[in-house]
């Protein structure tokens, strides 16, 4: 399943510069992993953080109010 998702998966290119192409390279390696595989491991890694992020943040009027409400 995972080899289709990774060979039949349409595809598109991304400019970024060498140094960070390299780094890429490289990290996809000690991964045992390609190139792609990397950067949708990093995307999903940046949406996690960012969702941690929202979940840290304070809660709205609104959330307070709900969790506050009497069970009735």
């Amino acid at each position: 399943m995972q080899w289709c998702m990774l060979h039949c998966m349409q595809s598109t290119s991304v400019r970024i510069d060498t140094a960070t192409h390299d780094e890429l390279k490289r990290l996809a390696a000690s991964l045992g992993t390609t190139v792609g595989e990397a950067v949708a491991l990093a995307v999903r890694r940046l949406r996690q953080e960012r969702i941690g992020e929202e979940l840290a943040g304070a809660l709205t009027s609104g959330e307070t109010d709900w969790l506050d409400a009497e069970l009735g």
